[in-house]
């Protein structure tokens, strides 16, 4: 959420980033207008508040003299009842303007790409020597060698769900091992949440008008299955004030994560490449404002490294404007290589959100009896295992096996490559 200062102060600024993401500028004004109408209530309340106070003296100097203070007490109570009908004239405008206000995206950093869609990201660089080459698709690879059951798992859950079992099964733990062991080095405390939150807390992270209909809510209760442990590891400091010292919190999430959305055709239906349910180690840091850019660098150099240890080629784009969605202010893709398809396929999401989920939130830092400043929040994925899984399938089945990169040996028990069956 920004700032509503910056509304009264500064809406221009506002209006351009809504235009450079080809979004409805108008909304800015609505908000003006809602924060206008707040503050003239608040205003009223506040001359009937004098008049109450005035009224309430006049009534104990009346009584004090002996003198009849019936005509005054009900001055008295019809300021009061006017002051609860302000009040609650107050609370809706409040409520409108702010369920407006958490609407607005965040402001885009300078050096995010003008562009429609995702085919308007720009590449920042690449790693490795892609080599597109004809295979079969990687869920009828795992099929044939006995590693994942779709139908199975269609039947007691509906499409976009599967088994995975032996070393496959492992190849996912492994995966997630090597990306705790990477960021656990780096200083990263491991943390497993809660695979549910609330409603609050959810709206605090990102915008619910447009993430509820991928989210799975459970029935009659105030709980919605988490789409990945970034919303949870950020919630958790909700309301509170995090020593200056303290700071940056550098996180690693372990978690299920759970989405109605998937793809479309072959590769995304009969497979684990886009699914309901996943596995991800998602990096998350909390930190000073100054400091939140070098983290961003910071973080998708961590996911990297991951990546390159498992021999993957990929490359990293910069998300544009049209493809960035609401809360971050800048965001970095890494995508890896896809033999099959000729392509890089999203594997990796890398954000600044800068102070936006701190403020819906209201997350600070700062001294004990000293000012106390939003902290800026970054997240980024380390690794989606079914993507990796998928990407390691691709790239390194040769003559019904699948060889393993030298980095995941000593995860997979010695085992250098799968055989299936």
């Amino acid at each position: 959420m920004l700032d509503i200062a910056l509304f009264r102060d500064n809406p221009e600024l506002i209006k351009k980033g809504l235009e450079r993401r080809k979004a409805d500028p108008q909304i800015v004004d609505k908000v003006i207008q809602l924060d206008k109408e707040w503050r003239d209530a608040l205003k009223v309340a506040e001359e009937l508040k004098h008049r109450r106070n005035v009224a309430t003296r006049e009534v104990a100097e009346l009584k004090k003299g002996g003198k009849d203070a019936s005509g005054k007490i009900a001055e008295l109570k019809g300021v009061s009842d006017s002051i609860a009908q302000q009040d609650r004239l107050i609370s809706k405008k409040k409520s409108a303007r702010d369920a407006l206000l958490m609407r607005v995206p965040n402001l885009l950093h300078e050096s995010v790409p003008y562009g429609e869609s995702g085919e308007d990201n720009v590449e920042v660089r690449k790693w490795g020597s892609p080599k597109a080459r004809e295979i079969p698709p990687h869920g009828e690879i795992l099929e044939q060698m006995g590693l994942a059951d779709f139908k199975g798992a269609a039947k007691i859950a509906g499409a976009g769900f599967y088994f995975l079992k032996g070393d496959i099964a492992l190849l996912d733990y492994a995966l997630q091992r090597l990306a705790i062991d990477s960021l656990v080095e780096k200083g990263f405390t491991l943390i497993e949440p809660p695979f549910m939150m609330n409603r609050k807390a959810y709206e605090g992270v990102t915008d619910l008008a447009d993430f509820e209909n991928v989210m799975y809510k459970i029935e009659n209760e105030d709980r919605y299955m988490i789409a990945t442990s970034e919303h949870p590891l950020v919630a958790m400091k909700m309301g509170g004030v995090i020593p200056e010292e303290e700071l940056p919190i550098k996180m690693v999430g372990i978690s299920t994560n759970f989405r109605k959305e998937i793809g479309a055709h072959g590769v995304d239906t009969r497979g684990i490449f886009r699914v309901h349910q996943f596995n991800k180690i998602e990096q998350i840091v909390i930190c000073r404002p100054e400091k939140s850019w070098d983290w961003f660098e910071r973080l998708i150099g961590n996911a990297e490294d991951i990546f390159q240890r498992l021999e993957l080629p990929y490359r990293v784009v910069n998300i544009c404007t049209g493809d960035i969605g609401t809360v971050a202010a800048k965001k970095y893709d890494l995508e890896v290589w896809s033999p099959r398809q000729g392509r890089y396929t999203e594997a990796v999401s890398c954000s600044n959100v800068t102070d936006y989920q701190a403020r819906r939130l209201n997350i600070k830092y700062g001294k004990r009896g000293g000012e106390k400043a939003l902290v800026h929040t970054l997240n980024s994925t380390a690794i989606a295992t079914s993507r990796a899984i998928v990407a390691l399938v691709e790239n390194g089945y040769e003559e019904g096996v699948v060889r393993l990169p030298k980095a995941l040996w000593p995860y997979m028990g010695g085992k250098k490559e799968i055989s299936g069956k």
